[in-house]
């Protein structure tokens, strides 16, 4: 068994790591580069970076901040957010990123993720869904829609088959993100994510929920291939090898 990855994520928005809840009441958190580096030192098996910049301006900081990065540690880095086209793709992966996240993009133009397949490879896309279950007035056939802008849109897509969709057109990978579970702390959404694994066959990232060493496990045993957190992380309520070794006691291979 391949040994499951656990993965911190870092909101970056003009060049700087910030905190705050579902995109509002944004305060700074550090500079992106000394974190990255901290959990590298940790033992973080990739580190992501989500660029919630609002201006042209910040975009092209999150570049630095990916070169600057690149050039301090060592594990693979994913960037997501911003990515609207195949050029986005190849100046971030210029700028030193392993793989590159994309979402609200490829919703408006599903062709984009092929188009990215065909240009850089599978491994490169990770496909970012962020899910949660249909609200009053939402029909989809699985129970579960997508949604944008940090789960306050709604899309009427429905979850599953947009994950198994992703995967048909090039998406190496699948980042659930479940907005039910985020920042709850009570676990991932376990039902969610077993459904998910039984339509893809790709790698599958765990997110939304995590708040005990033990929910990390949960979620690996429900197929998980990687768990990735934020907050837990940031606030020093639990550590990288907090998480490794729960995993580790159940079991399940880890670096």
């Amino acid at each position: 068994m391949v040994a499951i990855r656990v993965i911190p994520c870092l909101d970056v928005s003009d060049g700087r790591v910030v905190k705050g809840v579902n995109f509002t009441n944004l305060r700074d958190a550090g500079d992106p580069v000394e974190l990255a580096r901290a959990y590298d030192d940790q033992g973080a098996d990739e580190i992501t970076f989500l660029d919630i910049s609002a201006s042209v301006r910040g975009h092209e900081a999150m570049e630095d901040v990916i070169a600057s990065t690149a050039g301090e540690v060592f594990v693979p880095l994913t960037v997501g957010g911003g990515v609207r086209s195949v050029g986005d793709v190849e100046s971030r992966l210029r700028a030193g990123a392993d793989k590159v996240g994309i979402n609200t993009a490829a919703i408006a133009e599903p062709g984009l993720i092929t188009q990215i397949a065909e240009r850089f490879g599978n491994q490169v896309i990770v496909l970012s869904v962020d899910a949660r279950r249909c609200p009053e007035g939402v029909t989809t056939r699985s129970g579960y829609e997508v949604t944008t802008h940090g789960g306050t849109r709604s899309t009427g897509i429905d979850a599953l088959e947009w994950a198994r969709q992703g995967v048909e057109r090039g998406a190496g990978e699948i980042l659930l993100n479940s907005m039910d579970a985020d920042g709850v702390r009570d676990g991932f959404d376990l039902a969610m994510l077993a459904d998910v694994r039984a339509v893809v066959d790709v790698p599958l990232i765990a997110s939304g929920g995590a708040g005990r060493p033990e929910h990390f496990v949960e979620a690996v045993r429900e197929g998980a291939d990687a768990v990735l957190a934020a907050s837990v992380f940031h606030f020093g309520q639990l550590s990288i090898g907090d998480v490794k070794a729960a995993l580790a006691a159940a079991g399940f291979p880890v670096r």
